[in-house]
């Protein structure tokens, strides 16, 4: 039975005009799956579905997705980052991400957890481990999603062996901007987007030298964030990123408190950021 689904063109294009009349016909699509966007059911014989293709340099993997959702696309990812799509597509690991605070908006509001993520930072400079939490802050009146990323000690250049930490100048150098003004939104930064995949964030990606994008930071386990960030990020196809130094903001227990803290470090001159784009769903 044909099924009710939107293969956009640059789909069409990677898997073949063959295979998607095939989709479209109902040979190789599933009548019911898990949303990669919002990972709630979704039944193609009953609602607009979406095909999302993960491509990586040798694999690529077909995900289905509520069309109101988001449309039909290709998602370039690296072949670890794909590793990750597949496991959570499957379903082959444990659902045991770390946690990371809900919203961060003033006011009361109960926090879901304070463990950063642990990964090894692939840009420029000594190797260190960077914590991300992610929370909506408010620009303006209107809550961004947002990530805040801080390591856990000094990071230097390339043969700095002095202790200095260098990590924002690092990251000016690659086109992040001083933070002055908490409710203004960052300029867009070209070349850097985040991975959101599964409904889960993956990495956050940089321009590579050969063209393309690679991975900045990467998470362990895709990390688990709440419906109103997800909601941010699809809304306006894009998230924040603040970075600090060691020591700056912490594992703040509430999302008013995060603010508190990150508004200080702007104060300090201790806070940059940039709008990335949002890559997948």
């Amino acid at each position: 039975m044909p099924r009710m689904l939107a293969v956009s063109d640059e789909v069409r294009s990677e898997i073949g005009d063959d295979e998607a009349d095939r989709l479209l016909g109902g040979a190789h699509a599933p009548d019911s799956y898990e949303c990669t966007s919002c990972r709630t059911p979704g039944d193609s014989l009953q609602e607009a579905t979406s095909t999302v293709l993960f491509v990586g340099e040798e694999t690529a993997v077909l995900a289905f997705a509520h069309a109101r959702c988001i449309p039909s696309q290709v998602v370039p990812v690296s072949e670890e980052q794909l590793v990750g799509a597949v496991r959570s597509i499957s379903q082959a690991q444990a659902d045991a991400p770390a946690t990371v605070p809900a919203p961060a908006v003033p006011g009361p509001a109960r926090s879901t957890g304070d463990q950063p993520a642990a990964a090894q930072p692939t840009a420029p400079g000594q190797a260190a481990i960077l914590g991300i939490t992610c929370g909506l802050v408010l620009h303006g009146g209107t809550g961004h999603a947002s990530v805040v990323v801080e390591p856990t000690g000094p990071v230097g250049r390339p043969g700095n062996t002095s202790g200095t930490d260098e990590f924002l100048d690092l990251l000016q150098d690659a086109g992040f901007q001083p933070v002055t003004d908490l409710d203004k939104t960052p300029d867009q930064l070209p070349g850097w987007s985040v991975l959101v995949a599964m409904g889960k964030l993956h990495a956050i990606l940089q321009p590579a030298a050969a063209g393309g994008s690679t991975g900045w930071w990467q998470a362990h386990q895709p990390l688990q964030v709440t419906d109103a960030w997800r909601f941010a990020a699809n809304q306006l196809t894009e998230v924040t990123m603040y970075a600090v130094p060691a020591g700056t903001v912490g594992r703040q227990p509430r999302e008013d408190l995060l603010r508190q803290a990150l508004e200080r470090a702007v104060a300090l001159g201790q806070v940059v950021g940039a709008s990335l784009p949002l890559a997948g769903t």
